[in-house]
């Protein structure tokens, strides 16, 4: 009888049988088979800052976070994040009791909505989403409500751009007395969209009235551009009581494959998400916690420096996209470009995503799969930044034979 199954029930768990292979993992393997430019999932290809990385291997050389580190994380990097908050935002923790370290941001927002949902609580999310958004929610027996970002044209200082932007009104609306949870992300992946104060006193506004609980995920607090600014919602009246705010290490110092993540919030609900947490890694990444406590102690010089360095790749794609033909919405945050392939007479995201390696030898993110409503991401397509320059000059040439 080894190895027969029932054919009356499916092998995988029913809340997990509409997610499949991650797109990423899928054209990331299209680009390894085609030797295309991968400019679809989010890496850098440059480590972050030597200092760093020698501070990982001085901890592996001292024995420190070989074996077993804390629960809630070694105390040298709590004590840095508690630091890290106060000294950006003026915001108070206690690194014993309002502090955990996590396998990442992606862990730290499986265990929130895992400790913090009930079978039948409906979570708001801000579509498109990141896709483990969707996953983590079935996984903790709750329902999605999407409320879609939509593009708006946006004119300062004589330059009109069109971005992304959140309609209040459906948000509002959105709420019902099912609504336990609202899981935001800003700045937003993959539209690049920063909320601004008026949006997010807005959100602390219905968050307070309707008694939510709110997550953030700001993994990209120090990638923002131009005027924008980032704004943690646990700074406005009433939400620091009731907001999960994640962050993480691996974008703002390029050390994506450490997975060292955090989360910020009060006792009780740090104790909540630990309790699910704990049940996941228990712990991980034990030498880098020490290392990203250092690198949370940079200067303000090298989070300008590299926020710099992310803005001019930005360009740097952005004009080669709209050289090529593409229609570019102008990201204020992250290091995704969105654009729209209808200029080419494309409607299909997905189709035009799995032929782009072997049409130029360049791999793209279709924003379709990050959709409830995916007729509303059906012709965007994603870009990443994050690479060496002559990398991104290479992918623009190729894809100046789209329009050819």
């Amino acid at each position: 009888m080894t190895g027969m199954t029932s054919s009356a029930r499916p092998l995988l768990n029913r809340r997990l049988a509409e997610f499949g292979t991650t797109v990423f993992a899928e054209m990331s393997a299209l680009a390894l088979r085609t030797g295309a430019i991968n400019l679809g999932q989010g890496f850098p290809d440059t480590d972050g800052p030597e200092e760093i990385r020698e501070a990982a291997v001085r901890a592996l050389r001292d024995g420190r976070g070989n074996q077993y580190p804390p629960g809630p994380g070694v105390p040298e990097l709590r004590t840095a994040i508690v630091a890290h908050q106060e000294r950006r935002y003026g915001l108070s923790y206690d690194p014993d009791t309002e502090v955990l370290v996590t396998a990442g941001a992606t862990e730290a927002i499986a265990a929130a909505l895992l400790g913090l949902l009930e079978p039948g609580d409906e979570v708001i999310a801000l579509e498109p989403y990141y896709d483990s958004y969707a996953a983590c929610i079935a996984m903790a027996g709750g329902t999605r409500v999407p409320v879609t970002l939509r593009p708006h044209e946006e004119s300062r200082d004589g330059v009109t751009h069109r971005r992304f932007r959140l309609d209040l009104d459906e948000l509002r609306g959105a709420v019902t007395d099912r609504t336990r949870l609202l899981l935001l992300n800003t700045p937003h992946n993959p539209t690049g969209t920063v909320l601004t104060r008026e949006e997010l006193a807005a959100i602390a506004e219905l968050a307070v009235e309707r008694d939510l609980l709110v997550v953030t995920d700001e993994v990209y607090e120090h990638l923002v551009f131009d005027d924008a600014e980032h704004i943690p919602l646990a700074t406005f009246p009433g939400m620091r009581e009731r907001t999960v705010s994640i962050s993480s290490a691996g974008k703002t110092f390029s050390f994506t494959g450490w997975k060292v993540g955090w989360v910020t919030a009060n006792g009780p609900l740090v104790s909540a998400v630990r309790t699910a947490k704990q049940y996941l890694t228990y712990v991980s990444a034990g030498p880098f916690q020490y290392a990203i406590a250092e690198a949370l102690r940079l200067p303000d010089s090298y989070f300008e420096t590299f926020r710099a360095d992310l803005r001019r790749k930005r360009n740097l794609l952005g004009d080669g996209l709209r050289a090529a033909g593409f229609e570019v919405y102008q990201p204020q945050g992250t290091y995704f470009i969105t654009t729209d392939i209808t200029p080419f007479g494309e409607k299909d995201a997905y189709a035009f995503c799995r032929a782009l390696p072997e049409r130029c030898g360049v791999v793209a993110i279709p924003n379709s799969v990050f959709y409830d409503h995916p007729d509303a991401g059906r012709s965007q397509v994603r870009f990443t930044f994050c690479k060496k320059d002559d990398v991104l000059r290479e992918a623009t040439d190729r894809l100046q034979h789209l329009a050819s």
